[in-house]
C-alpha cells in the first residue's frame, strides 16, 4: 500500500503532462484551421473584387469601345525579393492605387513557391497580357523572372525590384520566421519558440543561416532556368546580371528605399504620382519592421563572407547596388540637404517638311 501511494503522483503528472500535450495539439490544429478557413476567405473576396472590377469594365465598355491609351495599357510587375522592404513598398502602390486609378494584385503561388510550372508560366503571361480590366496594373508577388517574349504574346510588361546586402536580408529573414513583424503581430510564424539568435545558429552549423541560404536574390533575377537555382553558379550571376540591365526599368536597393520611390515617380507618374511625399509623410502605414531581430558579431559575418555563395551573391549586390548609384546620379540631384528630381534635359529641333 505504501508504494501504491508513492506511486500516485507520478502517475497523476504523467496524466497532467499527457493532457497537456493533447490540448497543445488541439490548439495547433485549431490554428491550423482557422488559417485555412481565412486562406479560403481570402481567395474568396479576390474572386469577387475581380467580377466586381471586370463588370465595370463591361459596362464601361458597352459605353466606349475604343481601344486603351498607351498610359492605360501598361503593365509592371515587382517580384519581390523576400526581406527586401518589399511589403513597405508595396502598401504605397495600395495605397495610390485609388487615386491613381491603377489595379494592383498579388501573385499568390502555392507555398510561396517563386518558381511556376511551365502550364503556370503560360497561363500567368497570357493573363497578364490580354487581362484589358486589370490595366493598368502593378503585379507582385515572391515570383522569379520570366521572360514574356518566349511565350508568343505581344508586347512585354516593365520588370522593377529592389535588392538587400546578402547578410542583412538574411538576418531579417531568420527573426521574421521566429518573431514575425509589427505587420501582422497575431500570426503564428513558422519557427515560433526557437529563441536562439542568429549567432548561436551561424556558430552551431544551424541550417536556417546555412551559406546556401543566402542564395535567392540571384535566382530571382535570373530566373526559371533550372542552373538559376543551382546553388553558387557562375553561370546564374551573369544571366541575373544580364536581366537586370536589360529587362528591369528599375532596380534600388533597400538601404535607399525613399531614391528607388522618388525616381520611380518622375519616370512612372501614371503609377507613382505622389509616393515619394506619401513615403515621408503619409501615415507610414507602408512601413514594417521585423521584431526581436538582433544584429550579428562581426565574427558571424565574418565567417559568412567565407563562403563562396556569400562572395557571388554579394557581387551580385554590388553590381545592382553600382547601376542604382549611376541611374541616380542622371536622375537626381541635392541642394541643401534635399534631393530633387531634375527637370527634362532634351528637346527637339530642326523638325522636317516644315508644316505650313
Amino acid at each position: 500500500m505504501g508504494l501504491l501511494r508513492i506511486m500516485m503522483p507520478h502517475r497523476i503528472q504523467l496524466l497532467a503532462v499527457l493532457a497537456f500535450g493533447v490540448s497543445m495539439l488541439f490548439i495547433e490544429n485549431q490554428i491550423q484551421k482557422l488559417e485555412e478557413s481565412r486562406a479560403k476567405l481570402e481567395r474568396t473576396i479576390a474572386r469577387h473584387q475581380v467580377a466586381e472590377v471586370e463588370q465595370r469594365h463591361n459596362e464601361d465598355t458597352g459605353r466606349e469601345s475604343s481601344p486603351p491609351a498607351d498610359k492605360d495599357d501598361m503593365v509592371i510587375i515587382y517580384n519581390r525579393v523576400p526581406k527586401t522592404a518589399s511589403t513597405s513598398f508595396t502598401n504605397i502602390a495600395y495605397d495610390l492605387c485609388g487615386k491613381n486609378r491603377f489595379h494592383v494584385l498579388h501573385i499568390n503561388t502555392t507555398k510561396n513557391n517563386p518558381v511556376m510550372s511551365l502550364q503556370d508560366q503560360v497561363r500567368f503571361v497570357r493573363n497578364v497580357s490580354s487581362w484589358r480590366e486589370m490595366k493598368p496594373g502593378f503585379y507582385h508577388g515572391h515570383v522569379a523572372y520570366l521572360d514574356f517574349s518566349k511565350y508568343g504574346v505581344k508586347g512585354k510588361p516593365m520588370y522593377i525590384n529592389v535588392v538587400r546586402d546578402p547578410i542583412e536580408r538574411l538576418v531579417s529573414y531568420y527573426y521574421f520566421l521566429r518573431f514575425g513583424d509589427d505587420y501582422r503581430p497575431g500570426l503564428r510564424r513558422r519557427k515560433q519558440g526557437d529563441k536562439k539568435t542568429f549567432d548561436e545558429c551561424v556558430s552551431s552549423g544551424g541550417s536556417d543561416c546555412a551559406p546556401e541560404k543566402l542564395w535567392l536574390q540571384i535566382p530571382f533575377f535570373c530566373g526559371h532556368h533550372s542552373e538559376c537555382w543551382n546553388v553558387g553558379s557562375r553561370w546564374a550571376l551573369e544571366q541575373a546580371k544580364y536581366n537586370l540591365v536589360n529587362e528591369y526599368l528599375l532596380v534600388g536597393v533597400t538601404e535607399e528605399l525613399e531614391d528607388f520611390i522618388m525616381i520611380l515617380e518622375a519616370a512612372l507618374p501614371r503609377f507613382f504620382k505622389g509616393a515619394t511625399e506619401l513615403y515621408r509623410t503619409g501615415k507610414k502605414s507602408h512601413l514594417r519592421k521585423t521584431t526581436e531581430k538582433k544584429p550579428p558579431t562581426k565574427e558571424t559575418i565574418a565567417k559568412l563572407q567565407q563562403s563562396n555563395i556569400w562572395k557571388i551573391e554579394n557581387e551580385f549586390y554590388e553590381f545592382a547596388l553600382e547601376q542604382f548609384q549611376f541611374v541616380r546620379a542622371h536622375a537626381v540631384r541635392e541642394k541643401d540637404g534635399e534631393l530633387y528630381v531634375l527637370a527634362q534635359s532634351f528637346f527637339y529641333e530642326k523638325i522636317y517638311p516644315k508644316v505650313n
